[in-house]
């Protein structure tokens, strides 16, 4: 069995372990006879050594991956053991497609598959999704035993869901045998970790599995995390023929947000009339443009600078400014203002098992789960250094001095100033009701077998939101404001706390969503080589949004109302070519509800605003060697998400209602597309070997209309890498020194990534591409083992992810010791 790495220190789980450790003890002795019962019928698993062969998170039935007619990726607890991979956001690594999202103001797991949002399930069961900003915590990999990756939409299977796919984490559940495990770690930055794991049978019939964690990190860039965690589940055999499991989950963590990492200076090559270049003064324009309003008065566009500000300012240009982040290197721009995100979560379940003859199920889950989350974060800190915009109308300049940085009273130009800074606090809380019936019927009619899924599917989530917004002066007129950045290099921070800078309230709302869905899939083996998927459903999905009031519009507003229904379909076919290789067309449709992702809109304006829509066209074959120890894959995909929203262009919110009359504010027919393809291998060979490998190359757009030009217009999705590719390596080498020494070696890459966004006048800003290597080494004796891993060895400078308006500076070289003992 293979455990976690981390324990819980508090007493009041010290206590809740003596418990779970008493009724273990007592009930070991009926452990035996119930090894063969513990089965997760969602995913059940056929190994050849250390190789998963078998998903059910395609079909929500067990099915060799070699016959599988969909783009699925499984990633092990051996895999994610020897890299250390703590959170999800470490485990990606592992799985073609699976990135960082771009400009997601790092909070949460805000991430990509294909470029497209994701649903997170915890053995099927809603987990969160990407939602924006908000209801996202970052989950921890402490209880999971491993990862399973749809592509795709999955609406039929697992309700509302995302374009980009489903990331399925397997639980641990409870053994009838017994088994436990403490680990402990240390680590750069502080970091350390304790953990227990114990599972065991209570009688014949009940067997029990508490988790407990309790880890630490003052994070690099003093990006700190803390985290505690309880798992408690029970697994209860009431007959040959029922079962039930139920568990519970709690987890209150304190991460750290950095929302802009390195900023991209802004400089528009375009205002100087050239490609970039070492500037003097005399190449910054400073003519006196203005306007002149009906009583003669004139109005200056931007400030005027004398000839030797000008130079001052052209000299601290380089030519990499607007087109790729300033290293600030240890700095960071994390202020002492800004609070980590700390959220809770609190979620149980119960599953029941049916088993109605030898294959034919009926299995009901109900989920109950809530997360709440609060903390400061910055949004903006834009050191505006050349930009002329002094063609257009004043009201439209983005800030009051478009063409130069900070000029202060004293007449001191500073180039690096910070401007435009705003601090959000933000209250967030999500509960959610889910409910899923699933009959499964097995049949065969002469040499065709096949399986029925029947299914139905209840949600409900209720959320509410509140943001205060603070500025600096350029934002606000309050006698209060935050300081300006003189320095981005050396910041001079505000003092005291966010509420004392006079917040404003931007945002209050409660909002719900309930959906409804009913499914059918069939699954056909047509022959020995030949398989089939198809299946339907018809989901209705009702939202109610209600304004509680804020500080531009007072008071309560008119409750908005939406709803949409419509049907999603999946369809595959697999052809195993020889017993080495298949290939398989997979397509289908989902749907997620649109005002989850945003605001919703006046009923009277939109009435029936549809849901965002996906599509997905997969082409792929698998193919397996040396006796079923190599599994993979390669798959062609176009993958959509569609129904988004844009202002309409004939809408004039500057003119009244009979302007407007019968014109929509909003269309709906943009969309994000993704097209490319991907490769997924695994390799465990003479159990000295195993190799993991994933490569991407994807073409990631966005098709937007804009208001000044009807036209579709297509552009790079920003964040998105065009390419990606992983490896990890481990080779063991036995009976060194009366223990197995096991070695990895891993590389992870990704291409550059843009961060541009136009209404700051940098088309084309980037962060870089890079290149990681990383190690570990573990030596295993019986029933304990050290490991060594260390991230980043040639200490590279990188960005991580894309920003909104920067890069987030990946870790530096750091090392993880752990100690993990099994008894």
């Amino acid at each position: 069995m293979q455990f976690s790495r981390s324990l819980n220190s508090k007493s009041v789980l010290a206590t809740a372990v003596k418990v779970a450790l008493l009724g273990g003890v007592v009930a070991s002795a009926h452990a035996a006879d119930k090894a063969q019962d513990d089965i997760e019928r969602i995913s059940v698993y056929n190994k050849h050594n250390a190789l998963i062969l078998e998903s059910g998170t395609a079909t929500k039935s067990n099915m060799a991956l070699m016959q599988t007619p969909a783009a699925v990726v499984v990633v092990d607890k051996d895999l994610l053991d020897s890299q250390t991979a703590n959170t999800l956001q470490d485990a990606i690594r592992n799985v073609s497609g699976f990135t960082q999202a771009g400009n997601n103001y790092g909070i949460g797991d805000n991430l990509a598959i294909r470029g497209l949002g994701v649903n997170y399930t915890y053995d099927g069961m809603y987990g969160g999704a990407s939602l924006g900003n908000n209801y996202n915590p970052t989950r921890s990999m402490t209880n999971i035993e491993s990862m399973e990756v749809l592509k795709g939409p999955a609406t039929g299977l697992y309700g509302i869901g995302a374009a980009g796919g489903v990331v399925n984490l397997i639980e641990k559940k409870p053994q009838f045998e017994e088994a436990y495990e403490i680990s402990t770690k240390v680590g750069s930055w502080n970091t350390y970790g304790l953990m227990l794991d114990a599972t065991n049978a209570i009688t014949d019939d009940l067997a029990y599995r508490v988790v407990l964690n309790h880890e630490r990190s003052d994070g690099y860039r003093d990006l700190q995390q803390d985290r505690d965690e309880v798992y408690a589940s029970l697994k209860f055999e009431a007959s040959k023929d029922h079962s039930l499991l139920f568990s519970a989950a709690y987890i209150d963590d304190a991460v750290q947000v950095d929302s802009i990492g390195d900023p991209v200076r802004i400089v528009n090559w375009d205002s100087i009339s050239g490609d970039p270049r070492k500037l003097t003064g005399a190449d910054l324009p400073n003519e006196s443009k203005f306007t002149t309003d009906e009583d003669g008065n004139i109005n200056y566009l931007g400030i005027q600078l004398t000839e030797a500000q000008r130079e001052q300012l052209a000299a601290s240009i380089s030519t990499s400014d607007g087109l790729r982040p300033i290293d600030l290197g240890d700095t960071s721009l994390v202020s002492p203002l800004s609070t980590p995100n700390e959220g809770k979560e609190l979620r149980f379940k119960l599953r029941h098992d049916w088993h109605l003859g030898e294959e034919s199920t009926l299995t009901q889950q109900v989920l109950w789960r809530q997360y709440d989350s609060e903390l400061v974060r910055q949004t903006g800190a834009y050191n505006y250094v050349y930009w002329d915009r002094s063609n257009r109308t004043h009201g439209s300049i983005i800030n009051a001095d478009p063409r130069a940085p900070l000029l202060t009273e004293d007449g001191q130009l500073h180039p690096y100033a910070a401007r435009r800074q705003e601090y959000r606090r933000a209250i967030s809380d999500e509960k959610t009701w889910q409910y899923f019936a699933d009959l499964q019927l097995g049949w065969s009619y002469g040499d065709i077998s096949g399986e029925h899924l029947f299914s139905v599917n209840y949600e409900n989530r209720d959320m509410s939101f509140k943001q205060w917004s603070a500025y600096d002066a350029d934002g606000t007129k309050s006698d209060n404001a935050i300081p300006y950045i003189l320095d981005i290099r050396n910041p001079n921070w505000g003092t005291g706390e966010f509420m004392d800078y006079d917040p404003i309230v931007r945002s209050n709302y409660d909002k719900s969503l309930t959906a409804y869905g009913i499914s059918a899939q069939e699954v056909l083996y047509l022959t020995d080589a030949l398989t089939a998927r198809a299946g339907a459903a018809y989901t209705t999905i009702e939202q109610e949004y209600q304004h509680l009031g804020t500080d531009r519009v007072q008071g309560m507003k008119p409750e908005n109302d939406t709803d949409d229904s419509g049907m999603t379909y999946t369809f595959g076919i697999n052809y195993q070519i020889l017993p080495e290789l298949s290939a398989f067309v997979n397509v289908g449709k989902g749907r997620t509800a649109y005002g989850v992702l945003s605001s919703i809109s006046d009923g009277v304006d939109t009435p029936n605003q549809p849901d965002s829509e996906s599509e997905t066209l997969d082409i792929g074959i698998r193919f397996t060697a040396f006796d079923e120890d190599l599994l993979g894959s390669i798959v062609v995909f176009d993958t959509k998400r569609t129904n988004l929203r844009y202002g309409n262009p004939d809408y004039d919110d500057q003119k009244g209602p009979e302007f407007n009359a019968g014109i929509p504010e909003f269309k709906y027919d943009n969309n994000e597309t993704t097209k490319g393809v991907e490769l997924d291998l695994n390799l465990a060979l003479a159990e000295a070997w195993k190799l993991n490998v994933n490569a991407t190359y994807q073409d990631a757009v966005s098709v937007r209309h804009q208001e000044s030009d009807p036209e579709k217009r297509e552009s790079a999705k920003k964040g998105v890498p065009e390419k990606m590719a992983g490896a990890w390596l481990t080779h063991t080498l036995p009976q060194i020194m009366g223990g197995d020494l096991e070695v990895s070696l891993g590389m992870h890459y990704t291409s550059e990534r843009t961060v541009n966004h136009v209404s700051f006048g940098l088309p084309t800003a980037v962060i870089d591409g890079y290149t990681r290597w990383d190690m570990a080494a573990a030596y295993y004796f019986d029933n304990y083992h050290f490991q060594l891993n260390i991230e980043n060895l040639a200490d590279e400078t990188y960005y991580s992810k894309a920003m909104f308006l920067g890069g987030l500076p990946g870790n530096e070289r750091n090392a993880k010791l752990t100690f993990n003992y099994q008894f």
